[in-house]
């Protein structure tokens, strides 16, 4: 293999984990490929018989109707999502099942049986209706992770108002932005937040943000702690809950109806307003959730993220509700108020399933294995990642020493983005895991990669652009005010939908996801995903997090320049900066070492735990971050 084969084909030893026998037995995807090909040959029928298994108040004319780019899912039927949340629980044993489990930082816990989330939801929903509220109308939602945020979400969905929820922490121009794109009624938001023990301070957020839009009728104020008096548009959520009738008839929507808007965003640029609807994403997320995540009815699942994100829309709050799951979800760090607060979530809930996120578990790994050591993790029958590439050296850490080697548990990939509304490519617990690829696409996703012209490329690990060929019902309809701007995701390459990532695919079809289009670096003539070096830092055991960029070379055209966070106890030196150039050396070949490496504390993320690469060049060359162009916008 040539040195540029090398760098390309990152991870091509072809190293399997299998899954666990009594996994396998046991999985409600038994065979990944029969499911894709009848999901490819027939995907009305396919997804027409995933919908059956849900209520629906109207049944449909027509599964799928496609007129590019705009397509429609279960034309002419009228569902609520939140019937399927709640109501359809209510008449049998899962009545009086735990929906969810709360946890506070402080130690404090609540749990809700879905009879008691129906009360409670009911009560806001008619609250909202005294305020007005009704069916179109947008609401923004401003809330810590808690269980009144999950209320105000399917409150509104209830009556057929929109929410927008704004991850809680955003600053006052990125919360005022959305409510003026959104053009929202409505702001629902808490005096505080609390996170690593302090208090985050939303309530002056919100006033600022709302100050001079007349527009916003009424702010809903949730307060935790005192009760100072209310401004002359602010209601308090506790009184309006107090005040609203148990009894809420959910709104018959057309399949079509809007569920929600929630905003991607980069380090610049307009945020885009991924709108999803409710019929099919509550059957594509459903669907997701009990196959790939293998959910069971006496399953705890546990994910660690949150409500402001995508992951927390379809798999904290409406995914699970629909499957009539049991959840738990926390408010706060993973790490605080010790390091092993996260192993004893799992212990003490006994959770059987886990969705978190690659930075998580490299955050783990900085504190060490005998964290987990201290803890029963047995319960623990599969802990599942996305958010973005999940490093070789991740997973085996968290096989070895969270799932106990396969002894109890096992580790898989997953991708997808918030337009996507749940998984493309994952590796299901039937089939065996290589480090560093993602899996295979998942039933109903048909994926494919092609050079620019939009040739398909058909050569094993050769990397191409990832593209999506046809619209599942789980996929967004369009971005909120932008009509062109949704349009431009399907004809930049026209007849595929743009993902804005770089992947390659091996000669059995797992697909690894190197990273954004725009994390490609050219050194010397050779191709190298940030990725990719990324990846054999991090392989180095002093190494926790790394990220790359590139800087302009008079002769290479681009060099590397790392930037590492070392593991507890490990020092930064110059001879262990020389170590890492030497490894990756081994692991990439001479073309990869970076030609710098700098020492950090902490790498910048979004608030969703992404590496803003972007904001590391940005800073490097002394440029504003609006000057570093990429495809997130």
């Amino acid at each position: 293999m040539t040195q540029q084969e090398r760098i390309d084909h990152l991870l091509q030893d072809r190293e399997e984990i299998l899954p666990p026998q009594h996994l396998v037995r046991q999985a409600s995807l038994p065979d990944l490929d029969a499911a894709c090909q009848r999901a490819a040959q027939d995907p009305e029928g396919f997804w027409a018989e995933v919908a059956s298994e849900l209520h629906w108040f109207r049944p449909w004319q027509k599964v799928f109707q496609w007129d590019y780019p705009s397509f429609q899912w279960f034309v002419g039927a009228q569902c609520n999502i939140t019937d399927n949340c709640l109501d359809r629980h209510l008449a049998t044993p899962r009545r009086n099942k735990a929906a969810f489990v709360w946890l506070g930082e402080d130690g404090s816990q609540r749990v809700l049986t879905y009879a008691q989330l129906a009360q409670q939801v009911n009560r806001f929903a008619n609250g909202l209706k005294s305020l007005g509220v009704g069916k179109g109308d947008r609401v923004v939602i401003y809330m810590p992770l808690t269980i009144e945020g999950v209320v105000a979400m399917l409150a509104c969905a209830r009556i057929g108002a929109v929410h927008s929820v704004v991850y809680a922490g955003f600053s006052v121009a990125a919360l005022r932005g959305r409510i003026q794109d959104a053009q929202a009624r409505v702001l629902i938001t808490a005096d505080f937040g609390y996170r690593r023990g302090n208090r985050v301070k939303l309530k002056e957020i919100s006033d600022e943000a709302v100050q001079g839009l007349d527009f916003v009728q009424h702010v809903i104020v949730w307060r935790r702690e005192a009760r100072p008096p209310l401004g002359p548009r602010e209601v308090d959520f506790d009184d309006l809950l107090a005040k609203g009738s148990m009894h809420c008839p959910p709104e018959a929507l057309d399949s079509e109806h809007p569920l929600y808007i929630l905003y991607t965003s980069g380090t610049t640029g307009k945020p885009k307003g991924v709108l999803h609807v409710h019929g099919g994403y509550m059957v594509g997320t459903y669907y997701h959730f009990k196959t790939f995540w293998d959910i069971k009815e006496t399953d705890v699942f546990y994910c660690t993220s949150d409500l402001g994100w995508a992951v927390g829309h379809s798999y904290i709050v409406y995914a699970p509700l629909v499957a009539g799951a049991t959840t738990v979800f926390r408010e706060g760090a993973i790490d605080y108020p010790h390091p092993g607060v996260f192993y004893e979530v799992i212990e003490k809930q006994g959770v059987n399933v886990l969705f978190t996120a690659p930075t998580a578990v490299r955050m783990l790994m900085r504190y060490g294995e005998s964290y987990p050591q201290k803890y029963d993790l047995r319960s623990l029958r599969l802990f599942t990642c996305a958010g973005e590439p999940l490093n070789p050296e991740a997973l085996r850490w968290a096989y070895q020493h969270i799932c106990g080697s396969g002894r109890w548990g096992h580790v898989v990939d997953n991708w997808w983005q918030t337009e996507t509304g749940g998984p493309c490519l994952g590796t299901p617990a039937t089939i065996p895991v290589r480090p560093g690829r993602v899996g295979k696409p998942l039933p109903g996703a048909l994926m494919d990669i092609v050079d620019r012209e939009g040739q398909p490329i058909t050569e094993p690990d050769q990397g191409g652009l990832l593209v999506i060929k046809r619209p599942f019902p789980h996929f967004y309809r369009t971005a909120y005010g932008d009509p062109d701007r949704y349009a431009r995701d399907w004809n930049t390459i026209p007849g595929y939908y743009l993902t804005g990532d770089v992947a390659l695919r091996d000669a059995d079809g797992y697909y690894m996801v190197v990273g954004r289009a725009d994390d490609v670096l050219k050194v010397a003539g050779h191709r190298i995903g940030t990725a990719e070096v990324e990846s054999a830092l991090v392989s180095h055991p002093a190494v926790a997090e790394a990220a790359v960029i590139g800087k302009p070379d008079p002769v290479k055209g681009e060099s590397i320049k790392g930037f590492v966070t070392l593991r507890v106890g490990q020092s930064p030196s110059e001879q262990m900066a020389d170590a890492l150039k030497l490894h990756v050396r081994h692991e990439l070949g001479p073309i990869a070492v970076p030609s710098e490496i700098e020492f950090t504390p902490a790498l910048p993320k979004t608030r969703s735990g992404k590496i803003m690469r972007r904001l590391l060049k940005a800073r490097e060359l002394g440029l504003d971050p609006g000057d570093v162009t990429t495809l997130e916008e």
